[in-house]
């Protein structure tokens, strides 16, 4: 799904959710948790849809190559 079009509500929520415990799992107390529900939002196949589609790497930040 292009970021162009309008997500689905679910959809942006599971972005934001990933976004708010990243920035926890950064602050001072992070925790495990932040670590695997963030795990979890990035296996979610919604997520994958937006983070896979080569269209959105226009407006998405290039991942560095794996190892």
């Amino acid at each position: 799904m292009r970021l162009t079009e309008e997500l689905p509500v679910p959809t942006v929520i599971k972005l934001a959710a990933i976004a708010v415990h990243a920035e926890e799992l950064l602050s001072d107390d992070g925790r495990g948790a932040d670590r695997s529900a963030i795990l979890g939002l990035l296996a979610d196949h919604d997520v994958r849809v937006v983070l896979d589609d080569p269209a959105n790497g226009v407006y998405l930040p290039l991942k560095r190559v794996s190892r």
